[in-house]
């Protein structure tokens, strides 16, 4: 059995390998330029399930738009969602938003600085709020995401469990989390741990030869986890109709596109703005505009594109919400779902974004 100083001694070296590596290694993403608590919460809830690359482009248009937490609690959820269109999960956009009007109300702007206060917003749990004031305000607590669940399991040798042993393995993770941290350095050393599990000790053919805490690790390589839900497909089209030259607000001609507006009361993306759906989704090749893979959590939807005349709209289309026919300019400002958003810009009807256009491919 370990003695207490041959393990601390081992923490020890633990911490300060994986800080000197993150030190050296780590990647510079906008969010680590700052110590705001504002800033590192609107980047810890954009990165949750979203790719960091899909991140990056969206973060900085957002901080942009709403730089400080009172100026996000004035804007209106409409144009929080279009900044967030792409993104998904737009759940986490709009507790954000009223998360950040009761802050603005309730302390005066100020988000609260440890981790138990920050757990009682809307929408931050554990994970978000142990980041937040780790690395913002230096609070010795452990952040456990799912790629420091990751490290910590192959550290130990334990294998991922579900069902009713969930929430023991899940105490015993938070618990050897907490006794790791650096007391010293909390924020880097989370921020360290996120990244080893982002960039080295991932789920498939993990760098274990490059790995600075390999020397601890039990199982050097993929642990065994409880097989993932198998996806689900679906087949739906949607129709782009376009009529041109219409005069618009100013006065000049241009392009509108019909949008439809899901209902308030579906479970998936209330109010955001979408292609009209069409009544058949097998479209003729004839008519066939594009074809699209798009991915929402459990579901591979497989989207066919038609192009449709404003004269055949009714009789094609399954009219579910409000529509109207907005101008292509005023188009990408719109909180569009993630789906219309990669179409329209597939059909260079919106300008591309680098990071949006990587994540579609």
């Amino acid at each position: 059995m370990e003695s207490r100083d041959s393990g601390a001694l081992r923490i020890s070296a633990l911490r300060r390998r994986l800080l000197d590596w993150y030190e050296r290694n780590r990647r510079d993403l906008p969010w680590r330029r700052s110590r705001d608590p504002y800033a590192i919460w609107v980047s810890e809830i954009m990165l949750q399930q979203t790719r960091v690359a899909v991140v990056i482009e969206r973060y900085r248009g957002f901080m942009e738009r709403f730089p400080t937490l009172v100026s996000l609690a004035l804007g209106s959820e409409e144009q929080v969602l279009a900044l967030w269109s792409g993104l998904g999960y737009y759940r986490r956009a709009r507790l954000l938003h009223k998360a950040a009007q009761f802050v603005a109300a309730q302390h005066r702007g100020n988000l609260p600085a440890t981790a138990a206060e920050l757990r009682a917003l809307p929408g931050i749990g554990g994970y978000t709020a142990a980041a937040i004031a780790s690395i913002a305000h230096g609070e010795v607590v452990a952040v456990v995401d799912g790629n420091v669940e990751r490290v910590l399991c192959r550290l130990e040798g334990w294998s991922g469990v579900k069902g009713r042993a969930a929430a023991a393995h899940r105490r015993s993770l938070e618990e050897l989390a907490n006794r790791l941290v650096s007391p010293d350095r909390p924020g880097d050393f989370n921020q360290a741990m996120m990244e080893l599990g982002a960039t080295v000790c991932t789920p498939r053919n993990p760098q274990c030869l490059v790995c600075p805490i390999a020397a601890h690790c039990t199982t050097r390589g993929e642990h065994k986890t409880p097989p993932r839900p198998a996806m689900l497909s679906r087949e739906v089209a949607h129709a782009l109709a376009i009529r041109s030259g219409r005069r618009g607000r100013a006065g000049k001609h241009e392009d509108q596109i019909l949008l439809e507006r899901r209902p308030a009361h579906v479970t998936v993306m209330p109010g955001l703005w979408q292609l009209p759906v069409l009544q058949d989704a097998a479209v003729p090749e004839s008519v066939l505009r594009m074809t699209v893979r798009h991915a929402i959590m459990q579901v591979n939807y497989y989207v066919r594109i038609r192009t449709v005349e404003e004269k055949e709209v009714d009789s094609l289309t399954e009219k579910a919400g409000q529509r109207r026919w907005v101008p292509l300019a005023e188009a990408g400002q719109m909180a569009l779902t993630g789906l219309t958003r990669k179409v329209l810009t597939r059909a260079h009807l919106l300008p591309v974004e680098p990071a949006i256009a990587q994540a579609a491919d």
